[in-house]
């Protein structure tokens, strides 16, 4: 079975973005799994048309299916974006 697509949404220089990015990148690196899974990565001002068509306020927002895993909020630190992103790789690969 393939790992479902994820689709995720950014802004350039939105510090929250880089450190779902940094995450991404340490959960990735050496598991095959986690590597396997393939994110689109929306710029919502490049890509309003796209943007629209899905539910989230803030960014990094993550979505599989459809259905919002993941959306960052003011002041998270790096430790809690990880682990969202771990459980958006979780439900990608399941």
């Amino acid at each position: 079975m393939s790992a479902k697509k994820v689709v995720a949404f950014y802004l350039e220089g939105c510090p929250y973005c880089r450190q779902a990015r940094k995450a991404l990148e340490e959960l990735s690196s050496g598991n095959e799994a986690y590597s396997s899974v393939n994110i689109e990565w929306v710029d919502e001002n490049k890509h309003p048309e796209i943007s629209e068509r899905y539910d989230y306020y803030h960014v990094p927002a993550m979505f599989a299916d459809g259905e919002k895993l993941y959306e960052a909020h003011p002041g998270e630190k790096y430790e809690e974006c990880r682990e969202n992103v771990r459980r958006v790789l979780e439900e990608a690969i399941s």
